[in-house]
């Protein structure tokens, strides 16, 4: 058993992409397409930059994702390699809408522009340099969470992200998260903070939640043509309504990415495809667990090692 799997915010990295551009003319269509829904060229930012304004949230996640189901295309048209085969389907975040629409759930074009819609309602649900986010190394979900229990009345801290073993991320307001690092430090917990704009999935995002709840509501969502597992509760999703309901409960939740990548394992997936920019789901996906197979697909030469356990 297999599943595809999708990443999220984080990935991009200007000129990515290129060399699959440059030699196939689908991948070429699907970047002409998404220029035109877009009404300004994702294109030229995705291969030329400037780095600063791909790094803007609401043109990171467009773009992470065309290329995300540019590659996915490319593997099934080019290569007769059909990755609809797989148990289940699911990404990281924005990784999500990537999984959506390569089942067949959201169209292309929709697809598109709910992320630009999304990543700018993100982007500006909080004024910049107000919140954060800091990665901790080393430790589990339990100890983490009973830190920030303890300290509720000292600093308002959020988990954000549950990506492996000994690696989580928090959010919060800058300040708090300061306080949380001194507390982490005193205990010899590594954390880092990251050079992100915004502190994604806790409540500060509620602004971009009502923006979400009101843009989801208008499209039309077909059933997927694999089963797919929502980073909101760890666990398959079964019908469009829920589908959409979890897709507006996604911006303020913890991203379950850990439960998930278990789910998919103890219901018996040996082996994980990533496709799209980077392979930092494939890292994490070892560090959960080291004997399942990961594979991360971005390149031609990658497409042409696909090798999938059925």
């Amino acid at each position: 058993m297999f599943s595809v799997i999708f990443p999220g915010q984080g990935s991009q990295l200007v000129g990515m992409g290129k060399d699959l551009y440059n030699k196939y003319n689908l991948v070429q269509n699907l970047f002409k397409e998404a220029d035109e829904t877009l009404n300004f060229s994702l294109s030229k930012l995705i291969l030329d930059g400037p780095k600063e304004e791909l790094n803007l949230t609401e043109n990171t996640q467009p773009s992470i994702f065309l290329l995300s189901y540019s590659i996915f295309k490319l593997v099934k048209e080019e290569f007769n390699i059909n990755l609809n085969k797989a148990n289940f389907f699911s990404g990281h975040s924005l990784g999500e809408y990537s999984a959506l629409a390569s089942a067949g759930a959201l169209s292309f074009s929709d697809t598109l522009k709910i992320l630009k819609v999304r990543g700018k309602a993100m982007q500006n649900s909080v004024p910049i340099g107000i919140g954060g986010m800091v990665a901790v190394l080393g430790t589990d979900i339990k100890n983490i969470e009973n830190i920030i229990e303890e300290n509720k009345n000292k600093y308002e801290c959020f988990i954000a992200n549950d990506n492996s073993k000994g690696q989580i991320v928090l959010s919060g307001n800058v300040t708090d998260l300061e306080k949380m690092m001194i507390d982490l430090k005193s205990k010899n917990i590594k954390n880092i903070k990251l050079p992100v704009s915004a502190p994604f999935h806790c409540k500060l995002m509620n602004k971009a939640t009502v923006v979400m709840n009101k843009e989801i509501y208008k499209l039309n969502f077909e059933e997927p043509k694999n089963t797919l597992i929502s980073n909101v509760t760890g666990k398959e999703i079964y019908d469009s309504n829920e589908l959409k309901d979890l897709l507006v409960k996604q911006i303020e939740s913890r991203v379950r990415w850990r439960e998930s990548v278990l789910l998919m394992i103890n219901k018996g997936v040996s082996q994980f495809i990533e496709i799209g920019p980077g392979k930092v789901l494939s890292g994490l996906i070892k560090r959960i667990d080291s004997n399942v197979k990961v594979s991360a697909i971005n390149t031609e030469e990658d497409i042409k090692l696909i090798n999938i356990n059925e």
